[in-house]
């Protein structure tokens, strides 16, 4: 079930820039994450953008649940 979800999120260089997106769509998942993280629940965000389904908003945690599973964070000089 896990990697069908991933497989929503794609980059592409000549769709936002090669951010990842959902499923080709210009959806960068760091706006979905945005969108929840302002308090959208998932029902408000399907209701508002109709071409997006649940596994998609399931993908985009899924993704950024993998990128933050990293060993060590280095800050960077400033």
């Amino acid at each position: 079930m896990e990697n069908n979800l991933l497989q929503r999120i794609t980059h592409n260089p000549d769709i936002c820039h090669g951010k990842p997106c959902i499923r080709g769509l210009r959806y960068p998942v760091e706006f979905i994450l945005e969108l929840l993280s302002s308090g959208m629940t998932t029902e408000e965000i399907l209701a508002d953008y109709d071409d997006l389904e649940t596994d998609d908003i399931l993908a985009v945690l899924l993704f950024a649940a993998r990128l933050s599973q990293v060993k060590s964070i280095h800050k960077l000089a400033s």
